[in-house]
């Protein structure tokens, strides 16, 4: 591997660890836990993980000589900054509980179990990795663990390499996958433990033993730098109103965390929308009134901060979208519709099938946004809102409600640019704070298979305080479970965490957002800072800030 000046510097990082873990650790056990919700439902799908205890790792255990063990890991999903902090860690701690233990990795995500495709990785490759971004050392993917089929085809290849314990590095459908994988290997007696990490950077997996999903700290700043790069140029030329969407399908924390970062004019938040009931008018209308009142000033540019997937919050949109999905994901409509020659016809049959209100809402969409929505959907049936141009869509809106003001005799400059900012943070350099983190994580996953749990989620808690006081240990998953309708039937699935509108974060955006609405009051957060102060290299989110306040 050609390694950059950076990259050979960072590698010699040493990861920060919370002080529990430098020395023997003793494992503590707290009170039994319940699901989020539907207890009797998630009981009887998971009879031998459900109810285990809370588990916190501490100073002062006793010297123990640990059994050689083989344990496999995978990374799932999509990337996020850290994955291979954990795998560094996991590898660490492993070798430290015994020098004779090996690391597999499945190759290709969870797939790489399925169809026994693997790497053993030595010491050798891992310092390669240390401290980088990326899921490149084993690559991931999407292949989700459903079905008996498949976890059978991962007894074979554990069985055959001699491994006992998996850790699966991934977000909350991965680590539900993870949870139903402990089970089954728990009901079949096959010794294999199942470990969990929390990764993405969407930031929805987290509660109060989750305080941070990996990747989010440094996703956050990454996209922060560029908008606020975006903001001096828009400050400088003082022509353009920049509308950029950011990742977070199911949840606005990255645009809040943004916010808060960096101060544009505009920041949508989906929940305040679905809350709220706002229609795509009084969006589109809220947003022209902030671009009038600028220019009343002469300030006729602008940034707005818009979430991934706030066309799924917009309550018309929303149903919208479930007809789309039910009417175009199976079925002979669906085929009725791949068999049309052009767009125009696609259009028209879709207005004909969809119920009255949809159809106009459908109608009212520029041509394009309504193309993709039709577009092929997602493995589980759904519209992918990545491919939607929201920002697109809220400029063409705002051009058209502002040129209404124009003729009725209100005079407004406005030129527009967009941007979409996702694949940018997906894979950069960790930040101290995701290095460490991660880190932490991966040692700890190897401590839970060291004291023979299953079904549990690498947890660090206290993570506002510096990392010597964090506080390591492990949550069981079936703790975070609720039954959700996927597909059309109820499954269990670990429980989205949303912004929260009654939350300290979100309170500190809505009392100074009209404030920046109409005065300019840009920060211009600057690249991440690996070297320096401690209050500017390992600072978490503000959003953790907020949220942990005292």
């Amino acid at each position: 591997m050609i390694k950059s000046v950076f990259q050979i510097e960072r590698a010699k990082y040493s990861p920060k660890m919370p002080k529990a873990l430098t020395g023997s650790v003793k494992v503590v056990e707290g009170e039994k836990t319940d699901s989020v919700a539907d207890q009797k439902e998630i009981k009887k799908l998971f009879p031998g993980t459900y109810g285990m205890p809370i588990i916190t790792f501490e100073e002062g255990g006793k010297g123990v000589a640990f059994p050689e063990v083989n344990v496999g890991v995978i990374l799932s999903g999509g990337q996020a900054p850290g994955g291979h902090n954990v795998i560094a860690g996991l590898f660490d701690g492993l070798k430290k509980l015994n020098p004779s233990n090996k690391l597999y990795g499945f190759l290709g995500g969870p797939a790489g179990l399925v169809d026994h495709q693997y790497l053993e990785l030595t010491s050798e490759i891992i310092d390669e990795y240390r401290n980088t971004g990326g899921f490149d050392i084993i690559g991931s993917g999407r292949t989700k663990l459903e079905e008996p089929s498949q976890f059978d085809k991962g007894i074979e290849v554990c069985n055959l390499l001699g491994i006992k314990a998996i850790v699966i590095i991934g977000g909350d459908d991965s680590n539900t996958n993870a949870c139903v994988l402990a089970e089954y290997y728990l009901q079949k007696n096959t010794g294999i433990q199942v470990i969990g990490c929390p990764k993405t950077i969407d930031g929805d997996l987290k509660n109060e033993m989750i305080e941070a999903s990996f990747g989010f700290d440094t996703a956050c700043k990454v996209f922060s730098e560029l908008i606020g790069n975006i903001m001096r140029d828009a400050n400088s030329a003082k022509k353009y109103w920049h509308f950029i969407k950011l990742m977070g399908r199911s949840a606005s924390h990255i645009g809040l965390e943004c916010a808060l970062q960096t101060r544009p004019n505009v920041c949508i938040i989906s929940e305040e929308v679905a809350a709220k009931e706002q229609t795509l008018e009084e969006i589109v209308n809220a947003i022209a009134d902030i671009v009038t009142e600028r220019a009343k000033n002469g300030e006729t540019f602008g940034v707005a901060l818009i979430p991934e997937g706030l066309v799924e919050f917009i309550p018309e949109i929303k149903v919208l979208i479930a007809e789309l999905n039910e009417l175009l994901s199976n079925g002979e409509t669906a085929e009725n519709f791949q068999t049309l020659a052009t767009n125009t016809e696609k259009r028209d049959f879709v207005i004909a099938n969809l119920t009255y209100e949809s159809s106009k809402v459908y109608a009212s969409l520029p041509t394009r946004i309504a193309r993709q929505l039709t577009l092929d959907r997602d493995p589980h049936g759904n519209v992918q809102v990545s491919r939607i141009e929201t920002e697109r869509l809220l400029i063409e809106m705002v051009e058209k409600r502002l040129t209404e003001l124009i003729k009725s005799g209100i005079k407004v400059k406005f030129s527009s640019q967009n941007h979409f900012f996702g694949y940018e943070g997906r894979c950069a350099a960790p930040s101290n704070f995701d290095s460490d983190y991660c880190y932490s994580l991966g040692y700890i996953a190897s401590l839970l298979i060291g004291s023979g749990k299953t079904g549990y989620l690498a947890s660090v808690r206290n993570t506002t305080a510096p990392a010597a006081e964090w506080i390591p240990g492990g949550v069981p998953i079936t703790m975070m479970l609720n039954m959700e309708r996927r597909n059309g039937e109820m499954k269990a699935v670990i429980q989205k965490a949303l912004v929260k509108l009654d939350g300290a974060p979100f309170k500190a955006f809505a009392e100074k957002r009209d404030e920046w609405a109409i005065t300019t009051s840009f920060v211009y957060p600057g690249p991440i800072q690996y070297w320096g102060p401690s209050t500017v290299c390992d600072a978490p989110t503000k959003t953790l800030q907020l949220e942990k306040a005292k």
